[in-house]
């Protein structure tokens, strides 16, 4: 099986691409990249030699670029996005021509192919806050930011792109990741490292916003499992149930490097912060996945990764 990765030197994709290649001798993987700040080449150390990968550097808006890649592969895995809400709420531009376009530009390229598999890598913020309960997969989409705002648009684009051109189209909505080669702008990389350097951690409002955490191995699990028996067109939630508040992770993160909670200090809240999100995984897990790591044992490999 020849896989076309995108956003694949960034921080899931990047986990991925490892991923398959240790765990499958008969797949080749070309990973495609615009190494943008969030990606690195570093990311795919270790793999950049192996003769089943070959790294492309270029833009997924690149519509001769895409349509060249997309021809030679089996399936298409579409982690590319710009994804830091702060940034989004800055400026939401390049979220929607990466986000949106950038999607539409693989699905053209896809639709006249025998490809075999689509995949859109989405996220639980497509939802919107939760308060109560868990979303599943039927739930409407309200997204309450510009990142996600994008990201709920793509979702339906390329679900659209099932029906009416018959793609065979899945998506994965996931709870937040974290564990190695994350950008350091997101919370858990950002807190490990300010710290460990004894600054000050900056908690948004109250710090009672909840988000449910997944460590980036067993979302690779995920990912693999919905490619090989996932059904062409349906809709995946991949959530652990690890629901933790901002505040329980950065106190977290401070007993882990072994830093102090006068470090930690309350900033005025982000606008839009939704206050909670949290997933249904009933069909994932009839797929027969399901978690390895808990939130403990995947931060302390986390904070290992790091403080090196």
């Amino acid at each position: 099986m020849d896989v076309l990765v995108t956003g694949a030197a960034g921080f899931i994709g990047s986990n991925f691409v490892h991923y398959l290649l240790r765990e499958y001798e008969d797949v080749g993987v070309v990973s495609l990249d615009a190494l943008t700040y969030a990606g690195s080449k570093e990311n795919l150390d270790g793999v950049l030699d192996d003769p089943r990968h070959e790294f492309v550097e270029g833009d997924i808006r690149n519509r001769e670029l895409v349509t060249d890649l997309v021809s030679e592969a089996d399936t298409v895995v579409n982690f590319a996005a710009e994804s830091h809400v702060d940034r989004s709420i800055e400026g939401s531009e390049p979220f929607v021509t990466t986000n949106v376009e950038g999607t539409q530009t693989l699905l053209d390229a896809a639709r006249d192919t025998d490809i075999e598999r689509f995949l859109q890598i989405s996220t639980d913020e497509v939802y919107g806050q939760i308060l109560d309960g868990t979303f599943s997969e039927g739930d409407p989409l309200s997204p309450r930011n510009p990142y996600a705002a994008t990201k709920a648009g793509a979702d339906l684009l390329a679900r659209s792109y099932e029906t009416t051109y018959g793609l065979p189209v899945l998506v994965t909505r996931t709870c937040n990741n974290f564990g190695p080669r994350q950008h350091p702008e997101k919370l858990i990389p950002k807190f490990i490292q300010r710290a460990a350097a004894g600054e000050d951690l900056p908690v948004y409002g109250d710090g009672s916003n909840v988000r449910e955490w997944i460590y980036v191995a067993d979302n690779c699990r995920a990912l693999d499992a919905v490619l090989r028996d996932g059904e062409v067109g349906e809709v995946y939630n991949v959530g652990t149930g690890e629901e933790r508040t901002n505040l329980d992770v950065t106190e977290a993160i401070i007993d882990a490097v072994g830093g102090s909670e006068e470090q930690i200090s309350f900033v005025d809240d982000r606008p839009g912060h939704d206050q909670r999100y949290a997933l249904d995984t009933e069909k994932i897990d009839d797929l027969g996945w399901e978690p390895e790591w808990t939130f403990e044992d995947g931060l302390a490999r986390t904070v290992e990764y790091y403080t090196e």
